[in-house]
This record gives C-alpha cells, structure tokens and sequence, in this order.
C-alpha cells in the first residue's frame, strides 16, 4: 500500500501547532496595495488560524500531520 501524499501547495501554506490548530497567511496583501488603505493593510499582518469549517478539507490535505 502506498504511503498518504500530503499536498506540496498546503504544506507551504499552512503550519498546525501543538494544539491541533492550524495557522494561515493572511490574504489579499500581495499586490494591487495602492487602493487599499492604510488601516486594511495593517490588519491584513500576520497569521491567523483556519476556521473550524475548513479543516476538514484542511486534514486530508495534511494527512501525516495529527489534525
């Protein structure tokens, strides 16, 4: 039987932390910045974790990763 692949898109994207939870990339801050303000711009920093709806899809993207 062959071993499960994880997805090389999702394993660049995503980190779980210790507690099952996973982090993600904020979106809509790579490019066409110009229009956007200031203020969008700065809460568009950091990470945030996935919601609890999408880590279904999320786990058997990451299958080896204890999700």
């Amino acid at each position: 039987m062959p071993k499960m692949k994880t997805k090389s898109s999702a394993k660049k994207r995503f980190r779980v932390r210790p507690g099952g939870t996973v982090k993600r990339g904020q979106a809509f801050k790579r490019h066409i910045l110009t229009k956007k303000t200031t203020k969008n711009k700065r809460h568009l920093r950091g990470t945030v974790t996935v919601h609890d709806s999408n880590m279904g899809s999320l786990s058997q993207m990451l299958p080896g990763m204890g999700i």
